[in-house]
């Protein structure tokens, strides 16, 4: 008997879309272990790797771009514009060169996170292929771009390779996606963490007063001016590596050898921005966020209401950002009541939506 062999699309548009998409593998490859996964992504391997429990084969490469940006905040819109001008120049000859290739790695199923060009082509291949995400690019291009004369022959083919889809898994929290014929709704989808609080701060040295506070920023450069900050009596800092921040109370977490989930459960706060994998998995593994709004980004509003329920967050300004003015907001975080976590429900429910058309039984239901 063959192995049913599924083709991922996982954006590299900062780190979100591997958040969602490798809890769903996880418990797709649970109940059925012999899939052949292949996945292509512009993410390193490596980063593939520490999320993905399962064997996968990497194609290193990128089908969109998502959107331009500035940095972790901000959207380059003229750059976005350009981008996506270029890549619809000629549609059809593109859709018809990713058939081909989808064709050519025999899959019985596509999965895209949320690129929308594997999605047009496994329709004209006939691939069966299904979209997930919490968001989905041509809503994002309405939002920026309204009234441009070029929008609409675009977004009408983004949507059509959306519903060309079999369905289009919206996780929660998302954005509504009006304009998407067959989505349908799933629960969170995060990972879960490791109990480590106390290993991580014993290998910290931490008096037991001091409270940890991970910056993170989803996989895009946001590199704040920790050095001009005040500093917060009883607060450590856990920054990226490659801030090569050299003071006291600051330390690369990656030196700490955690994943991502586990530190979320061994911290004390998260500094980040509005994003569906930080969001979610914060929430999930009790770690009270700590944000600041990105710069008209739309589907923010819908994981800020979600969390405002689900977890303990707070807002902060660009201004104190960047000044390091987190002293008061980090003590109207810290005495918020902690929620009772969500279930990361929906990577389950989305495998269990995928073994329709990856296991015979269910083909014939």
């Amino acid at each position: 008997m063959s192995r049913q062999h599924l083709f991922v699309d996982v954006s590299s548009h900062g780190f979100g879309h591997l958040a969602q998409v490798a809890p769903v593998l996880n418990a797709l490859a649970a109940r059925l272990p012999t899939l052949r996964l292949t996945v292509r992504s512009g993410l390193p391997t490596e980063r593939l790797r520490a999320r993905l429990l399962a064997d996968f084969t990497h194609i290193a490469a990128a089908s969109d771009f998502g959107y331009r940006m500035h940095d972790a905040l901000c959207v380059d819109l003229p750059a976005t514009a350009a981008a996506y001008r270029t890549l619809h120049a000629d549609w059809p000859a593109r859709v018809a060169a990713e058939a081909a290739f989808l064709s050519a790695r025999d899959a019985d199923l596509v999965l895209s996170d949320v690129a929308y060009l594997p999605l047009a082509a496994a329709a004209q291949a006939g691939i069966p292929s299904v979209a997930m995400s919490s968001l989905n690019w041509a809503d994002l291009l309405a939002h920026f771009f309204p009234g441009e004369a070029w929008l609409a022959p675009i977004h009408r083919q983004m949507l059509a390779a959306y519903n060309s889809a079999e369905c289009f898994l919206r996780l929660t929290p998302g954005m509504p996606m009006a304009d998407l014929l067959r989505r349908q709704v799933v629960g969170p989808v995060a990972a879960q963490g490791r109990d480590c609080r106390a290993a991580v701060r014993a290998q910290l040295a931490c008096p037991p007063n001091e409270r940890l506070v991970l910056i993170a920023f989803g996989g895009f450069s946001k590199r704040l001016p920790m050095e001009t900050w005040p500093s917060i009596p009883g607060v450590r800092w856990l920054v990226h590596e490659t801030w090569q921040l050299a003071q006291a109370n600051a330390t690369a977490f990656e030196t700490l050898g955690y994943a991502f989930p586990d530190l979320l459960r061994a911290v004390d706060a998260v500094l980040t921005k509005p994003g569906y994998g930080t969001f979610a998995e914060a929430a999930c593994n009790g770690a009270p966020v700590l944000y600041v709004r990105r710069h008209d980004w739309p589907e923010q509003d819908c994981l800020i209401d979600w969390l405002s329920v689900h977890g303990r967050c707070h807002v902060i300004s660009d201004t104190a950002l960047v000044a390091g003015d987190l002293a008061t907001a980090l003590d109207a975080l810290w005495q918020q009541p902690a929620p009772l976590a969500p279930a990361p429900v929906g990577a389950t429910e989305a495998a269990a939506v995928l073994l329709r058309w990856l296991t015979t039984e269910s083909r014939n239901v």
